[in-house]
């Protein structure tokens, strides 16, 4: 399982940060994960090309982070979603 997410990867606030809550609803359903973090940012456009960017946009067809991509490769996009799926599929 891997959790793709800005540099700021899950620290801060879930409330106010969208890769924290992801990371969070993970830990908390106990997961353990990969992560990798993509450069740039959504407010600066122009900083947001090439590298994990660009494999992010492969797997999930859209530039945006947080998302997850599950062993099976299942990808799942965006921090509400990821957290409800983890909340509906805890760790065994």
């Amino acid at each position: 399982m891997i959790l793709y997410t800005c540099n700021q990867k899950t620290s801060g606030p879930a409330l106010l940060h969208p890769c924290a809550k992801a990371g969070n609803a993970l830990k908390d359903a106990g997961y353990e994960f990969e992560l990798k973090t993509v450069d740039g940012y959504r407010l600066f456009p122009w900083t947001r090309g090439g590298g994990v960017r660009d494999e992010v946009k492969d797997l999930s067809g859209q530039e945006n982070v947080p998302i997850l991509v599950l062993d099976d490769g299942e990808v799942i996009s965006g921090s509400g979603t990821i957290a409800d799926w983890a909340k509906a599929n805890p760790a065994p």
